[in-house]
């Protein structure tokens, strides 16, 4: 496997953890235990996965992650939470990927990855937090489900398809920086309706 694969697998694994850490967790441990994801020898360390109290923590995060992710403001609530765990477990999950004999690489990894991880966490909750502005509560669940759906067939794909890996970063990279500029673009405009709303009170 080549630095672009491994960069990429990495890339696209901590991106995709800024969305559903547990998730990604979860469902690769699973692959790996059902040997529906053959690990190359590089990426052994990533069999810590299959561990079953980490699949079974993983499990339970997830689950909780499914139900709340998908109430209004309750998703929101969830995502301050883990504006440090999401970053944090993305790092961990790019240092298993990476070559554990370049302890330069290993550095680059975690910071990358930790990087990519709050980015993407940062486009998720921004998101979310301009889906409350509205009244209804399908938004939240819809988009919730996509993100679920879109998390693991973008994880299989990015570990079935290694040469891939890298443009499916850099898709997701893409989106993250489209969504956070969509919600402060809307919250802007939000923000400006409320100080127009407040002038139109005192006059």
């Amino acid at each position: 496997m080549g630095i672009m694969e491994i960069i990429g697998i990495a890339g696209s694994v901590s991106l995709l953890s800024g969305w559903r850490l547990y998730l990604c967790i979860f469902a690769t441990g699973l692959a790996m235990r059902l040997d529906a994801l053959p690990v190359p020898e590089h990426l052994a360390s990533l069999g810590v996965l299959e561990n079953p109290w980490v699949m079974g923590i993983a499990a339970v995060g997830a689950l909780a992650e499914f139900f709340a992710d998908k109430v209004m403001w309750l998703d929101s609530i969830w995502d301050s939470i883990h504006t440090f765990i999401r970053p944090v477990g993305g790092a961990l999950l790019a240092l298993a990927i990476v070559d554990p004999s370049d302890p330069a690489m290993q550095v680059i990894a975690f910071m990358l990855g930790g990087g990519a991880s709050f980015l993407a966490h940062g486009g998720k909750a921004s998101a979310r937090a301009v889906a409350n502005t509205s009244p209804e509560p399908v938004s939240n669940a819809v988009t919730s489900s996509v993100e679920d759906v879109a998390t693991v067939g973008l994880l299989w794909a990015a570990y079935e398809y290694p040469t891939i890996a890298a443009g499916i970063a850099v898709v997701l990279l893409v989106l993250v920086i489209v969504l956070l500029w969509l919600a402060w673009r809307v919250l802007g405009s939000i923000r400006a309706a409320l100080r127009g709303t407040g002038s139109g009170d005192l006059g």
